[in-house]
């Protein structure tokens, strides 16, 4: 018996056949390399290029009988959207536009998708009719959410303004019991779960509230850039600082002296860590969240942006059971992240792995994680010495700030443990110059440094983008900083482009402002440069070289700059060059 795929297959074919829209031969190739892939005739034509996404969604709407909607340019009740929870219809690609008294009619990519349409039914207890649409449509609907919100709170602001006055009125208040009653009423409650949930769906990293002389300014730090959120009445902000003092469990009386704290946000469709610091300031304590999604956790080293010899020499270094994996780099580039998809890799049943963390951003089975204590003495040094009798294989300090921790960490490194490690330089070679100020000897680098990776972050592209190709005088400029021959080698060699290609034919490509993306980024991609420790750059720095005489030998064995990296990026249309200079330059 048929399945319901093969049969919507052979439907397909009849129709794309008998109206002439596809080839036969083509249609016939693309059944021929299905059989190795499995996956349905549609979607292998619209590889291809054969079809567009959308005439795929209509001729599937014809010759299933099921109407097909556009839903760009439609504005939604909000209402009607909010029928379908927003993860929901963002995992399934499904949104309900249109309600009538006993059914609702929702849009969708998948309309044999049966479990989803079960389970709306049951929720909002109405007739559901599918109705098929492209992705286009699906994401202007999904990005309604977002409008959506924005407008909620803005009415949360009108409607209980006179309220959250009345409560930031008692903003001199110390008593804790007045301050939690502050916290627990409820507009200021919606207030707090409203700016989260808003930072969520905007993917933002970090939630600034900032106290000025005439208000409160909301900023979402989004693909590594703040933007201002939005601005709320002054009277409110002691009030927000103590529901979200409530929330982290901290001290509601302490305001003299900055706290840190955490909580977590845990619901069927996602898991969510927020972590917390206060910090006093003239107009009042400002507060900063760092959102930390769980559900994002568990990437691969390929996916945050290595590959070809960069990716090789990373996992050689894994490979060791002694020495020293650092990772440079300013805050906010992806250090942690990095040594977490590392040590992901490295958990297995046969090693133990202790780490000294400051925070522990994420909580990993198996690994034996330790918070920094300073206030009762519990430091990264102290920490890490207490770890060394606790017979680990693997070693993970959040930071190397001192010589102390430095030192302890170096000692491991020599009696037979893999310690892996996060330190501030700008580069991959100035690491080396960076332990010799903390007083490590170049001997001891030499012989226990193994894997230096230095990176940054920049925003990807969005699909909307703008080609072009470099001119003569944007090719000198890139010459100038970066090594062009090698790249261009290493891109043929990854076969990212055609043996025949030059600087002249690699499309490149430009932001495009649009409705999904504001300024034409949405996400974030690492650039790398991975220093691997060879006999010759052993012998400099035993040597006491400089940075730079270290890095060009480095070079000289084939490592890519992350001016290098980001270019590859580019090349590859990911981001754009513009991205990757603002960066660097940074």
């Amino acid at each position: 018996m048929p399945t319901p795929t093969t049969s919507l297959d052979a439907r397909l074919e009849k129709f794309l056949i008998d109206s002439g829209l596809v080839p036969e031969a083509d249609i016939l190739a693309a059944k021929t390399s299905i059989k190795k892939t499995n996956v349905p005739l549609g979607r292998a034509l619209v590889e291809r290029e054969k079809l567009t996404e959308d005439q795929l969604s209509r001729v599937y709407a014809h010759i299933q009988g099921i109407p097909f909607v556009n839903l760009a340019p439609q504005k939604i009740d909000f209402e009607v959207l909010s029928l379908i929870p927003e993860p929901i219809a963002r995992s399934n690609n499904i949104v309900a536009y249109k309600k009538h008294e006993d059914s609702l009619e929702v849009a969708m990519l998948d309309v044999q998708n049966l479990p989803v349409i079960d389970f709306i039914k049951k929720k909002v207890g109405l007739k559901i009719l599918p109705r098929l649409t492209d992705k286009k449509s699906i994401q202007a609907a999904l990005n309604q959410y977002k409008r959506s919100l924005k407008a909620e709170f803005d009415d949360i602001i009108k409607k209980e303004t006179l309220s959250v006055t009345a409560v930031g009125e008692a903003k001199e208040e110390t008593d804790e019991k007045k301050l939690k009653e502050m916290a627990e009423d409820l507009p200021i409650v919606k207030i707090v779960d409203t700016l989260i949930s808003h930072a969520i769906l905007q993917k933002a990293s970090d939630v600034h509230i900032e106290p000025g002389e005439k208000e409160v300014v909301v900023r979402y730090r989004i693909d590594g850039i703040l933007h201002d959120a939005m601005k709320l009445p002054k009277d409110v902000g002691p009030a927000i600082v103590a529901r979200i003092k409530v929330l982290s469990s901290l001290k509601l009386d302490e305001k003299r002296l900055p706290q840190d704290g955490r909580f977590k946000l845990v619901s069927d469709t996602q898991k969510v860590s927020f972590r917390v610091s206060t910090l006093p300031t003239y107009y009042g304590e400002k507060t900063v969240i760092r959102i930390l999604n769980e559900n994002s956790y568990g990437l691969t080293l390929d996916k945050l942006g290595f590959h070809g010899e960069g990716l090789e020499r990373v996992h050689r270094g894994m490979k060791q059971t002694t020495g020293m994996i650092l990772v440079s780099g300013p805050t906010g580039s992806g250090k942690t992240t990095t040594l977490y998809t590392i040590l992901d890799i490295l958990n297995t049943p046969e090693v133990n792995i202790s780490t000294v963390e400051d925070p522990i951003e994420y909580q990993m089975a198996r690994i034996n994680q330790t918070q920094v204590r300073s206030d009762i003495g519990l430091t990264f040094a102290s920490g890490l010495r207490s770890l060394l009798r606790q017979d680990p294989d693997i070693i993970m300090v959040g930071e190397i700030r001192d010589g102390e921790t430095a030192s302890l960490g170096i000692n491991a490194a020599l009696t037979g443990h893999l310690v892996l490690s996060t330190i501030h330089t700008n580069s991959a070679a100035g690491v080396m110059p960076r332990l010799i100020d903390m007083g490590i000897e170049p001997f001891l680098i030499a012989s226990t440094v193994k894997t230096i990776v230095a990176q940054r972050l920049v925003r990807r592209l969005c699909k909307n983008k703008e080609e072009y190709h470099l001119s003569d005088g944007e090719y000198e400029q890139l010459a100038k900083l970066a090594n062009m021959d090698l790249l261009l080698e290493v891109l043929k060699q990854e076969e990212i482009v055609e043996a025949s290609a030059t600087w002249k034919t690699i499309p490149f490509y430009r932001a495009v402002e649009s409705a999904e993306c504001a300024e034409g980024y949405e996400g974030r991609l690492g650039i790398h440069e991975v220093f691997e420790i060879s006999e010759a750059t052993r012998e400099l720095i035993m040597k006491n070289a400089d940075a730079e005489t270290i890095e060009k030998q480095s070079r000289s064995e084939g490592m890519l700059t992350m001016l290098e990296d980001g270019i590859y990026w580019a090349a590859k249309g990911l981001t754009s060059v513009e991205e990757v200079l603002r960066v660097i330059s940074e």
